[in-house]
């Protein structure tokens, strides 16, 4: 398996270096230059087997011969068996053929745990291997940063440095990244929003000479492949569950990077029957003014209560764009390249391609605090804000009743307290008990200004070996 950039300039790469790299030397991101494609029949044998047991399937091939399948097996056995439920991602219904696919069960309460715990394994491995030590740069809006420190903060060979936007992350999220003990684990807040933290990482990763050539960037970031790959394994364990490959799905997705709708893309591009999914936004709603009227154009980033999706610049979405563009990678950097300087849209045969799966909403705080209390009056079920956004652009979207339609539950309820006291329900979501004296710890972290030059300083001087 080779991946090529979306950019098309820079250089294929196999399996270990792409996860190592993260963004590529042209700006791009890396997708595999083809895809493994399932039959009806092969998915199909899949029914019964346990999660670990179906990511092997799923992903063995993204990966190949960069590990052997026995290491690989165990990778797989060793992330899944600290999730809490025996499942790993078990559904819950809300009404006829609705349904809510819990994936807040791993260590830190969100999504992102499906993917971090396994990049951490895959890193040490690879690290372990090579003799190498990298420095971990990643960007948060919330959930990213405590999954990517709980998943790497053992590995051996690495250095953890994640940005979050300062005052614009919940409590919850905040205390879950900075209360994490560990010399190599560094966590900074930076004056500024989440497009601004993603964006210094973008460019750190673009010039590197801060670390004066004594270390390279890896990335934890949904640039880098390794966290799509592991996404596109849920899909297939709720499609199996409710009857799939011999029934279509549909599903809503709250995103805000695309990284997280876009595994579920890949899943339908590799045989997987999927008949529609459902891009859920709130106010920063760049994906659904696209989808929905063909432009794309960055306004003003908002404050919300939905935290984990208040971002302008999708990254992932740029790994759609060249798909839609016949894999051209020259005239994805053109779009792009145009984009940064005021709205685009692209040809209407591309966009009407898009729209044949994709819809899409954009969901306001009073609507999904209205979700949020209308749902737990009906079923006695908690959504977090982030879901309430996804069921409630399930219901506005929904082309057909009789196609099981699951939204993807992001995050915990416990993790979002405010939002939930705003809904008017007078309940209080409590931490699991393993984070039950959360509030209790101690926190470190850094404020710095959101200047570039300060924060690469800042790594420069504080990864262990310099």
């Amino acid at each position: 398996m080779r991946y090529i950039s979306t950019r098309g300039e820079a250089p294929a790469l196999g399996f270990e270096d792409v996860l190592l790299t993260g963004l590529a030397t042209d700006g791009g991101l890396y997708v595999p230059e083809s895809l493994p494609h399932f039959s009806l029949e092969e998915i199909r044998s899949w029914r019964g087997l346990s999660y670990s047991e179906l990511a092997f399937k799923v992903m063995y091939p993204f990966v190949d011969d960069a590990i052997p399948e026995d290491d690989f097996h165990t990778m797989l056995d060793e992330t899944y068996s600290v999730f809490a439920h025996q499942s790993v991602a078990p559904l819950v219904q809300l009404d006829t053929n609705e349904w809510v696919l819990e994936l807040f069960r791993g260590p830190t309460l969100a999504f992102k745990d499906f993917a971090l715990q396994l990049l951490g394994r895959l890193l040490d491995y690879v690290l372990e291997k090579r003799k190498q030590h990298v420095v971990i740069m990643g960007a948060t809006s919330g959930d990213t940063g405590s999954a990517a420190i709980e998943g790497c903060r053992r590995c051996e060979h690495v250095d953890i440095f994640i940005l979050h936007p300062h005052e614009r992350v919940s409590e919850v999220q905040r205390r879950q990244m900075t209360t994490v003990k560990g010399d190599n684990i560094h966590n900074i807040a930076v004056r500024g929003n989440f497009d601004d933290c993603q964006r210094m990482v973008k460019e750190s990763f673009g010039n590197q000479s801060f670390l004066g050539g004594k270390t390279q960037l890896a990335a934890v970031n949904s640039i880098n492949w390794a966290r799509i790959m592991a996404q596109i394994v849920y899909y297939f364990q709720a499609s199996l569950a409710l009857g799939g490959p011999d029934r279509s799905m549909a599903f809503s997705v709250p995103t805000g990077n695309f990284g997280d709708i876009f595994a579920g893309y890949l899943a339908k591009k590799m045989g997987l029957p999927i008949s529609q999914l459902v891009i859920a936004t709130n106010r920063n709603d760049i994906l659904h003014r696209f989808m929905s009227g063909n432009k794309y154009e960055q306004h003003q980033l908002e404050h919300t209560l939905s935290p984990s999706m208040d971002i302008m610049v999708s990254s992932n979405f740029e790994r759609l764009l060249f798909d839609l563009h016949g894999r051209d990678g020259a005239a994805v950097k053109l779009l792009l390249e145009n984009a940064a300087k005021g709205p685009v849209s692209i040809e209407e045969y591309r966009w009407k391609h898009a729209r044949k799966l994709f819809d899409s909403d954009a969901v306001d705080d009073k609507t999904t605090c209205d979700t949020i209390r209308e749902i737990y009056e009906q079923n006695e079920y908690l959504l977090d804000p982030h879901t309430a956004i996804g069921v409630r652009a399930a219901r506005n979207c929904r082309r057909d009743k009789a196609v099981p339609m699951i939204t993807l539950g992001t995050a915990h309820p416990a993790k979002f307290p405010d939002a939930i006291a705003e809904s008017g329900l007078t309940i209080k979501p409590e931490l699991p008990a393993h984070m039950a004296d959360l509030f209790e710890r101690e926190e470190r972290y850094t404020v710095l200004d959101n200047n570039i030059a300060g924060v690469q300083e800042f790594i420069a001087e504080n990864w262990k070996n310099t």
